[in-house]
């Protein structure tokens, strides 16, 4: 595993933690390079049906490792080769069927945002502070993960956050979407792995093709096609679909069999 992150299976449910506490979690460029690598792990395993994304301590993350953009950042290369490692990095998560949810506390600044934002889900503790400050260090965001935060919190809020960079508190995240739930400090890692297993209750034929839906929907798609026709056909067919229509029926929990 890469220095700065910790993998872990806690049954269905992966775990993803950002782990440089004594540097707030701070992201390095191997840290970015390697999300790729395990969220495809994730996605391959087919006992693993939801990924948890968190920092270690009291920190998410207070963004990107500032102290290597001199040496990587220096030249136009050096820094379209570190906005790769940056963008493959959310990509690969705002692209994954299985669903990912972040469990925050602390800063969320900056790149920690970027990853967070890029999750399908937020759940945040009330002393959790939020920013996106590319306008501090003359960076433009890259085009990706600005359409993403459009899309979760429309173009107003996403103007203040770019061109301010300015931060808001857990209770004004919620408010504009940012986060979908803010819970007491001590409720956060009980609540967010408790909504995490009714993910995993839940029909993965379903959660999956939805995801992949609405990743087509954000990417700017109005209207259906064959993929989308194919996804809800294969659903109709399923194992997953006779069990909960029969489990509906006979008012019983379902039991899902789709990995």
């Amino acid at each position: 595993m890469t220095e700065g992150l910790l993998f872990a299976r806690e049954g269905e449910i992966a775990r993803l933690t950002l782990a440089r506490p004594e540097k707030k979690n701070a992201i390095t460029h191997g840290m970015w390079a390697a999300i790729p690598g395990i969220v495809a792990e994730v996605e391959a395993d087919p006992e693993i049906k939801v990924l948890v994304l968190t920092g270690a301590g009291q920190d998410f993350s207070a963004g990107a490792d500032i102290s290597e953009f001199g040496a990587l950042r220096s030249s136009a290369e050096g820094a379209a080769s570190y906005d790769e490692a940056v963008e493959a990095a959310v990509r690969a998560l705002t692209g994954m069927r299985k669903p990912s949810v972040a469990m925050i506390r602390g800063n969320c600044i900056g790149g920690g945002c970027q990853l967070s934002v890029a999750c399908d889900f937020r759940f945040a503790a009330a002393g959790s502070r939020f920013g996106i400050t590319p306008a501090k260090l003359g960076i433009v965001y890259d085009f990706r993960s600005t359409r993403q935060l459009v899309a979760l919190v429309g173009p107003a809020h996403a103007r203040y956050f770019l061109l301010s960079g300015q931060l808001i508190g857990a209770a004004r995240a919620r408010e504009i979407g940012l986060v979908n739930e803010v819970l007491a400090e001590e409720e956060l890692a009980d609540s967010t792995l408790e909504f995490a297993r009714t993910l995993c209750a839940r029909s993965q034929a379903s959660i999956r093709g939805m995801n992949r839906i609405i990743e087509k929907i954000l990417a700017g798609q109005q209207e259906s096609d064959e993929e989308v026709a194919a996804i809800r056909l294969a659903a109709v067919h399923g194992e997953d679909y006779a069990e909960g229509v029969a489990a509906f029926l006979e008012r019983r929990t379902p039991s899902f069999t789709y990995r």
